[in-house]
C-alpha cells in the first residue's frame, strides 16, 4: 500500500513512538466509524491533555488527523459533516496495516526497526520519548499554534482544485479585467520605458478593484431577516447540517429588537459557498480573493495574522518579489498599512501557499524589535523547525527545479527583511473597511483623515479631430455596464467609473448583488465624498456654443448631493433629477468642470443614503451620465 505523506512521515518515529500513536489515531477514526452520529466523537478538544501530550509533539500525527478530514475550529479538531469517510478509512487503514507490520516482528519496546525498512530510523533508546528541535515556551500554546499552521496549510489547497477555480472564473469578468489590464500596462510603458512592471500586477489591480467595488460586501451586522431593520450581534447560533458542510462552525445572531428575530450570519470558510454569498468580514474577503487569484492564473498565498487579521499576496515575474493585497481595503503593496496607518501590535504573520509556509512578518513591521519583543507564544527556533517540516513533507513531490525556484525566492525575501522598510503616504491611512464604530472598536482608525485626501486621477476630456470637425463633444457614462462611451468619437469605449474622472476622494462602485443595483456612493466612515470631470477645449483651439447635462442622483433621509458647474465664466449648481438640462450662460467658455459632492444621511449606513447614477445592471444600455457639448472655434 503506497503511504500518504502524513504517515509516511508518521513512520518515521521510534518505533514505541509509533505505536502508541497509531493507537490513539486509530481509536479517534474507529470512534467515529462506528458511531456516525454521535457528535462527541467528531470532535477532539484542543486543550485535551491525550491530544496535547502524546499527539502533538509527534512527527506526522496531527498531519495523520487532517489527512484524515479533521477540520481546525475554534477549540476543537473536527470532522465535519461533508468529510470523506472513504478518505477516513485510507488513512485508518494505512496506519493500521503499518502497525501490524511492526507488531509481526516482535516485541516493540526494545526492538529496533527492521533493517528491511531503511526508511524507518532505528530506535536509539530502550525507552524512545519524542525530541523535537526544541520545546516551546507553553505546551499549549505551541499547540494551539501548530494546529493553526497545518489547518491554514491544509486549507490553501482547496485554491487549487480545477473545477473549483473555473467557478470562479464564471463569476468574473475575466477577459474585461485583461483587456483593462493590458491597457494599462501599455500606458505605462509609454509613460516609462523602463519600468519594471508586468501584466500580472496590472491583473492584480483590477482583481482588487472589481472584487472590491463590484464583487463582495462587507458584513458588520445583517438587516433583519422580516422587517429589514438595523440588528445587534448578540453571540452565537447552533450550526446546522448545512452550515458544517461549508465550514461554518461559528454562527453569529444577529438580532432585531424590533421585531424580536434572530437573522444568522453563517461564517463560512469554504470558498465555493462564498462564490455564492459574496459577503462577510476580513476572513471571508481574504478566503475567496484568494481564490479568485488563483483561478485567473496569478501565483498568490494566503497570509495570516495573529492580531486577527488575513489578506493576500500576489507574486509578481516582473519585480520578482511577492506583493501584498487586501481586498478589503483595495490596497497593493503597501505592507506597513497596517503597523504605521491602522496602529496594530504585530507579532507573527505567516504567509500559505500549495507549496511553502513561509514566516513573512518582517515585511510588514518597521519596527523589528518591538515586534520581536512581541513573539512570546512559542520559541523561535520551534517555530522554524516546524514550518520546515511542514514544507518538507509538502515539498516531497515537486521537481528539482520547483524547489530550487522557492528556495531562490526565500532568499530574495530573507535579504528583504534584513533592512526594516521606511512608511510611504500610501501607509499611513487608517482601516476603511466596516462600520466607523467597528474599527473604532478594534482600534484600527488611526491616521484615518488620509483616507479622504483627494485622489486625482487627472483625466481630462479634450476634443479629438473628429469632434472638432463634427463640433461636438459627446460623453455618456452607464452605472450598469461602468463604462464611459465617446459619443462623438466613433462610440469610443473606456472602462471602469474612475478611468475618466478628474478628481475623486472616498467615492466608491457599489454593486448589490442581492437587489440588482449599482451606484457611486461615498466609502464607509467618510464625512464627504466627492468626484468632479474636466473638459478642457482650449488646446484644441475651441470654446463652448451650448451645453446640456444629464445626471442623475438619489437621496435617502438626511442624505444630500449637491452638483456644480465650474468654468472661467460661470459657477452654478443644478439639480440632477435624471432630465437634460441647458446652460445657456457657458456660451464662449473654454473650460468647464462638472463636480459631485456626497454628505449626509443616518446612523451607519450614512454612506449609502447619497447616491450617483443608481441603476438596475438590467439597464446596462441606459446613459446615467451624459454631456453634450457643442463647439465653435475659439
Amino acid at each position: 500500500m503506497s503511504l500518504s505523506p502524513a504517515v509516511s512521515t508518521l513512520c518515521e518515529n521510534p518505533n514505541q513512538v509509533f505505536l502508541d500513536v497509531a493507537k490513539l489515531l486509530l481509536t479517534y477514526a474507529d470512534n467515529i466509524l462506528r458511531f456516525p452520529n454521535e457528535e462527541k466523537y467528531r470532535s477532539i478538544r484542543i486543550g485535551n491533555p491525550t491530544f496535547s501530550t502524546k499527539l502533538l509533539p509527534i512527527k506526522g500525527a496531527v498531519e495523520c488527523l487532517f489527512e484524515m478530514g479533521f477540520e481546525e475550529a475554534e477549540t476543537h479538531l473536527v470532522f465535519p459533516k461533508s468529510a470523506s469517510v472513504e478518505q477516513l478509512k485510507l488513512i485508518r487503514e494505512s496506519i493500521a496495516a503499518e502497525r501490524d507490520q511492526r507488531l509481526s516482528r516482535g516485541s516493540p519496546v526494545q526492538q529496533p526497526a527492521s533493517a528491511s525498512a531503511p526508511q524507518h530510523p532505528p530506535a536509539t533508546s530502550s525507552t524512545p520519548t519524542p525530541q523535537p528541535a526544541q520545546q516551546p515556551s507553553s505546551l499549549e500554546s505551541s499547540m494551539s499554534f501548530f494546529v493553526t499552521l497545518q489547518s491554514n496549510f491544509q486549507h490553501v489547497m482547496l485554491y487549487e482544485d480545477a473545477d473549483l477555480q473555473q467557478k470562479a472564473r464564471s463569476s468574473m469578468p475575466h477577459q474585461e479585467m485583461s483587456s483593462a489590464a493590458r491597457s494599462k500596462l501599455e500606458e505605462a510603458r509609454q509613460a516609462d520605458p523602463g519600468c519594471k512592471v508586468g501584466l500580472e500586477d496590472f491583473l492584480v489591480l483590477e482583481l482588487l478593484r472589481w472584487f472590491k467595488q463590484d464583487f463582495f460586501s462587507w458584513v458588520d451586522s445583517l438587516p433583519c431577516s422580516r422587517c429589514g431593520g438595523p440588528t445587534q450581534n448578540s453571540g452565537s447560533l447552533s450550526p446546522t447540517p448545512e452550515d458544517l458542510r461549508w465550514g461554518a462552525q461559528r454562527v453569529e445572531n444577529h438580532f432585531c429588537s424590533s421585531c424580536q428575530l434572530s437573522t444568522r450570519f453563517p461564517r463560512y470558510n469554504n470558498p465555493e459557498k462564498l462564490l455564492q454569498t459574496r459577503r462577510g468580514r476580513c476572513g471571508e474577503w481574504a478566503n475567496c480573493f484568494t481564490l479568485c487569484c488563483r483561478a485567473v492564473g496569478l501565483e498568490a498565498r494566503y497570509i495570516w495574522d495573529s492580531t486577527d487579521h488575513v489578506w493576500t499576496e500576489t507574486f509578481s515575474p516582473s519585480q520578482r518579489r511577492w506583493l501584498h493585497c487586501d481586498p478589503c481595503e483595495n490596497a497593493c503593496d503597501k505592507p506597513l498599512l497596517y503597523e504605521v496607518g491602522w496602529g496594530k501590535k504585530l507579532a507573527y504573520i505567516l504567509a500559505f501557499s500549495k507549496d511553502q509556509v513561509v514566516d513573512v512578518t518582517w515585511r510588514y513591521s518597521c519596527r523589528h524589535p518591538e515586534v520581536l519583543s512581541r513573539r512570546t507564544r512559542v520559541q523561535e527556533a520551534w517555530l522554524l523547525d516546524s514550518i520546515n517540516r511542514l514544507n518538507s513533507l509538502r515539498q516531497r513531490s515537486l521537481s528539482p527545479d520547483r524547489k530550487k525556484e522557492l528556495v531562490d525566492r526565500l532568499l530574495v525575501e530573507l535579504v528583504e527583511f534584513i533592512s526594516p522598510k521606511k512608511p510611504k503616504a500610501g501607509d499611513l491611512g487608517g482601516r476603511n473597511s466596516g462600520s466607523l464604530a467597528w474599527r473604532m472598536a478594534r482600534g484600527e482608525t488611526r491616521g484615518a483623515g488620509t483616507e479622504t485626501s483627494a485622489q486625482a486621477s487627472g483625466f481630462v476630456f479634450s476634443p479629438s479631430e473628429q469632434e472638432k470637425s463634427i463640433r461636438l463633444l459627446h460623453v455618456s457614462y452607464s452605472a450598469a455596464s461602468d463604462r464611459y462611451c465617446r459619443v462623438s468619437s466613433g462610440g469610443e469605449a473606456t472602462a471602469s467609473w474612475d478611468r475618466c474622472v478628474w478628481s475623486q476622494e472616498a467615492v466608491f462602485r457599489k454593486l448589490e448583488a442581492d437587489w440588482q443595483m449599482v451606484y457611486l456612493a461615498r466609502t464607509e466612515g467618510s464625512a464627504v465624498g466627492r468626484v468632479s470631470w474636466r473638459f478642457d477645449l482650449a488646446a484644441a483651439g475651441m470654446k463652448i456654443q451650448s451645453v446640456s447635462i444629464m445626471a442623475s442622483s438619489q437621496t435617502f433621509h438626511s442624505g444630500r448631493v449637491r452638483w456644480l458647474l465650474q468654468s472661467d465664466r460661470l459657477t452654478t449648481e443644478f439639480s440632477a433629477d435624471g432630465s437634460t438640462q441647458s446652460f445657456p450662460g457657458l456660451g464662449g467658455a473654454s473650460e468647464l468642470l462638472v463636480s459631485a459632492e456626497l454628505s449626509g444621511g443616518d446612523g451607519e449606513a450614512a454612506w449609502q443614503h447619497a447616491q450617483l447614477f443608481r441603476r438596475s445592471l438590467k439597464e446596462a444600455d441606459e446613459s446615467s451620465f451624459e454631456i453634450v457639448i457643442e463647439l465653435q472655434d475659439a
